[in-house]
């Protein structure tokens, strides 16, 4: 792989996860109202405060631990498991800190290591392997946030604004 296509690669990554998805998810939180924030459609759904925890668990496991190599201390069940606990400015701080130091991580990163051989979550993979997988995980839940945040409060979140034909965004 050329060094320009994998820092290309890493350079676009890092755009999603924190001028793409990080505004978007901010933007719900912002207009979701706080007892919203637990709710669940039912017993097999996440709510949006279990989808950041979960992004942020997700995050932290596969770029800050798997490939920057900080010890994975990971409870993946209570992700899901929680119903509570947290308000709209601590997971919002939780879920930024974590992408935060996934940047750093994705900032260091020499596109050779790309292609490096990697054992997380018991996935075998390479370090390409698990970024992509953290970027498209994060852009599914990040849908079903902004779903949920619609469904609740019936409000045009209009993340973009269209002028000329071109849809600019708005964060």
């Amino acid at each position: 792989m050329s060094s320009d296509v994998g820092q290309g690669f890493i350079d676009r990554s890092r755009a999603f996860l924190t001028s793409e998805y990080i505004p978007r998810v901010r933007g719900c939180l912002r207009e979701l109202p706080e007892g919203d924030l637990w709710w669940r459609p039912n017993a097999q759904s996440n709510s949006v405060g279990n989808l950041v925890l979960h992004l942020s668990g997700n995050v932290r496991q596969w770029i800050v631990s798997g490939v920057g190599g900080e010890p994975d201390e990971r409870e993946r069940h209570a992700e899901f498991e929680a119903e509570g606990g947290r308000n709209r400015a601590e997971l919002l701080t939780l879920l930024e800190r974590t992408v935060t130091e996934a940047d750093r991580v994705l900032s260091r990163l020499e596109p050779v290591r790309l292609l490096e051989r990697r054992v997380i979550q018991g996935t075998r993979t390479t370090v390409l392997g698990a970024i992509y997988h953290v970027v498209e995980h994060f852009g599914m839940h990040t849908g079903q946030i902004v779903y949920i945040t619609k469904l609740r409060t019936g409000t045009d979140l209009a993340f973009y604004e269209v002028e000329d034909g071109l849809a600019h965004p708005r964060w």
